[in-house]
């Protein structure tokens, strides 16, 4: 299933941010869609992510609840949600 995380400054400065997320990696079982960096301050990050099961989302979160306001959303892609309607239209 697909995430979306919109992720809000709470602490930190920029360049520990920055510093941290150059060393950190996406837990295991968590798969990497796409990560943006906003030049706004909320969100700031949005992340989109495929999880098999919310463990590794949860731990994502886990890692960074101190510096961010983490808010976390289930998605599909328009394709996906294009095919749910023609079902339930049909």
């Amino acid at each position: 299933m697909l995430f979306v995380a919109l992720m809000k400054i709470r602490g930190g400065t920029e360049e520990e941010r920055v510093s941290r997320r150059m060393q950190w990696e996406y837990p295991e079982g968590m798969r990497l869609v796409a990560e943006y960096w906003l030049q706004t301050s909320d969100p700031n990050v949005i992340t989109v992510s495929e999880c098999d099961h919310i463990a590794p989302f949860m731990q994502a979160i886990a890692a960074w609840n101190d510096v961010y306001d983490i808010r976390v959303f289930p998605a599909v892609t328009g394709e996906e949600g294009m095919e749910l309607v023609k079902q339930m239209m049909g």
